[in-house]
């Protein structure tokens, strides 16, 4: 592991467990209701849609673990009826940023029944770095470095990382479930997701509402549960990661990209529409969203990442 990923995948685990303080460059917790004049939303077609003062409580759903008691968040639909391969995207309006730490809240939605989800269910929490937020982000057309996932565990990839608007293969080694194939380091079914994720059932609210809602996600799924996510970029590297847990770590050198924005939305895997009334179901919804400065190490810190590299020096 080359040094400046190990800092990164440090700092974005120390920050999710609350070990670093660092400068906040831009936060938005969407509590006022008036973001929508703050990002501006790009959609690949017009099945797309973004709310910037959703009341996520109206599905169901309890507030975010970092917020203070509000449901109010940034929601995204796509291929509501359809039946087109689309995706949506926004971005913070005017934001530009080079070495930083990218935290937020994530909840990925579907239709029940859980295990396994229900017509069409299947599609893509993204975001990413790398935009200028004049084109959609998606997996049909991104020019930056774009991480996504599904809720549900319905895809042969249900994690996923893009850059030049490819999706990169095992082989490449970001995967930190490693290079293999079968299962595929991208599957849910990877016997790293399966010891991480999955397991969680409808908030009852939800429940309630929806009574379709049964069941439980699959092992390895990242669907029904607020997830913190971190993206550290230090120079040409970003890693990602999920719960203080390493997903990915991607090199961004010689990349195409559109600019330095920041980004979120959801995209569909699918040429085809839920046929399930309660369709809207299926979304990302994101929260207490904030971007800061990486950290001058502390001593505790510098100290974990001498043992760490002594330790990668000792496997070599």
């Amino acid at each position: 592991m080359k040094y400046k990923t190990l800092i990164a995948m440090m700092c974005g685990l120390a920050l999710t467990s609350g070990t670093l303080q660092s400068q906040i460059l831009y936060s938005d917790n969407f509590d006022a209701g008036t973001s929508a004049s703050g990002w501006t939303a790009v959609l690949s077609h017009s099945d797309a849609f973004a709310d910037f003062a959703f009341d996520y409580s109206t599905l169901g759903i309890p507030p975010a673990p970092r917020s203070s008691g509000t449901t109010i968040g940034m929601r995204f639909l796509a291929n509501q009826s359809a039946g087109v391969f689309q995706g949506i995207s926004a971005s913070p309006n005017g934001q530009g940023f080079t070495d930083f730490i990218l935290r937020f809240d994530m909840w990925l939605n579907y239709n029940g029944p859980l295990n396994g989800g229900g017509s069409g269910s299947t599609q893509v929490g993204s975001f990413g770095w790398g935009t200028s937020g004049a084109s959609a982000q998606w997996a049909g057309a991104s020019s930056s470095i774009m991480f996504g996932a599904s809720g549900d565990g319905g895809s042969t990839f249900d994690y996923r990382v893009y850059r030049d608007n490819a999706l990169l293969a095992p082989s490449t080694g970001v995967y930190a479930a490693g290079t293999g194939t079968s299962p595929d380091a991208r599957n849910n079914i990877h016997p790293y997701y399966t010891a991480l994720f999955g397991g969680e059932t409808a908030p009852a609210a939800q429940l309630a509402l929806y009574p379709g809602q049964t069941g439980a996600t699959f092992d390895g799924a990242l669907g029904f549960a607020w997830r913190d996510v971190v993206i550290v970029k230090n120079g040409d590297t970003l890693t990602w990661s999920i719960d203080g847990n390493l997903i990915a770590t991607v090199s961004a050198a010689g990349a195409t990209l559109s600019g330095n924005n920041i980004f979120f939305g959801q995209f569909d895997i699918n040429a085809t529409s839920s046929t399930d009334v309660n369709d809207f179901l299926i979304t990302s919804i994101y929260d207490n969203i904030t971007v800061s400065v990486i950290p001058e190490p502390s001593s505790a810190l510098l100290g974990l990442l001498g043992l760490a590299a002594l330790g990668l020096r000792r496997k070599g």
